[in-house]
């Protein structure tokens, strides 16, 4: 799937069920319910769902619990917007899943 077909996506009343749940996570997180994208990460292990977690946390402000996550990713907390790091993340899972 392309950035722009999953952001066409993001209008519907649910992800799209065959995309990864770390994508799904991303579109809960699009559609302003942090707490069903933060129960999908919190119960995943990997660098990009750490990433995800980082990024939650970095948008509701508990920046010191972001700055944990973002460690355990292996990143570096940004210096851009979080609209702009969650169009960079989203792009590089969708990436890896083409």
């Amino acid at each position: 799937m392309h950035f722009d077909d999953f952001k066409a996506t993001l209008s519907a009343t649910a992800p799209d069920a065959h995309i990864n749940e770390l994508l799904q996570a991303l579109w809960w997180t699009a559609n302003d319910d942090w707490d069903r994208a933060h129960n999908i990460v919190k119960t995943k292990s990997s660098n990009d769902a750490y990433w995800i977690h980082a990024h939650l946390h970095r948008q509701e402000g508990d920046l010191s619990h972001s700055r944990y996550w973002y460690s355990r990713a292996k990143r570096v907390m940004p210096d851009s917007s979080c609209g702009a790091e969650w169009e960079a993340i989203t792009r590089e899972l969708l990436n890896k899943e083409s």
